[in-house]
C-alpha cells in the first residue's frame, strides 16, 4: 500500500511540475529572476532549489553520502535546460518509486544535514518529506506568480490527478 501512495504522490509530482513550468515559460527571464521576498530569492531560484533537494535526497534513497550545501545554487540559468531537466528528473523519481521493494519502506537512512548535524530517519518520513518539501515550494512559486501578470495554475491534487 505504501508503495502505491508513493507512486501517486510521484506521478502528482511530474504533473504538478509539468503545469508549473508550462505557467512560468510565459514570464521573460527577466520576470523569473526577478528577486522577490522569497526563501531562494526568486521563481527561478526557487525551480533550482527544488532541483536540489530532489537531487540530494534521491542520492540519499539510493545509498549515496550527500551533502546537503549550496541550496540556493542556480544549477541551470537557462530556463529552457532547467526544464528539460526539471522533465528528466521527475522520470528519474517515477522509475525510482515504482521500482521500490517493500523492504525500502522499513529501512533507515543516516545522511547530514546543511548544519552538519547527523540523522537516521525512516525511509517512509524521508521519502514522504521529499514529496512534501517540493510541494512546498512549488507554492511559494505560485505565491511569486501571483506578483505578475501571468495566472498561476491550479496545483490541487485531486484536481490535476483526477480521470
Amino acid at each position: 500500500m505504501l508503495k502505491q501512495h508513493f507512486q501517486m504522490l510521484a506521478s502528482y509530482n511530474t504533473l504538478a511540475n509539468r503545469k508549473l513550468y508550462q505557467v512560468c515559460s510565459q514570464l521573460s527571464d527577466a520576470q523569473r529572476k526577478q528577486i522577490r521576498p522569497a526563501f531562494f530569492k526568486s521563481i527561478h531560484g526557487t525551480l533550482n532549489h527544488i532541483m536540489i533537494g530532489d537531487r540530494i535526497w534521491m542520492g540519499r534513497f539510493k545509498g549515496q553520502e550527500m551533502a546537503s550545501t549550496g541550496l540556493d545554487a542556480i544549477l541551470y540559468h537557462d530556463f529552457e535546460v532547467l526544464q528539460k531537466m526539471r522533465e528528466l528528473e521527475d522520470k528519474t523519481i517515477e522509475v525510482f518509486v515504482s521500482n521500490l521493494s517493500e523492504g525500502f519502506f522499513s529501512n533507515t537512512i543516516t545522511y547530514v544535514n546543511n548544519q552538519g548535524k547527523a540523522y537516521k530517519d525512516p525511509a517512509q518520513l524521508l521519502l514522504a518529506h521529499f514529496f512534501n518539501h517540493q510541494t512546498h515550494h512549488r507554492g511559494q512559486i505560485h505565491d511569486m506568480l501571483t506578483q505578475t501578470e501571468i495566472v498561476p495554475p491550479v496545483l490541487d491534487m485531486h484536481r490535476i490527478l483526477r480521470p
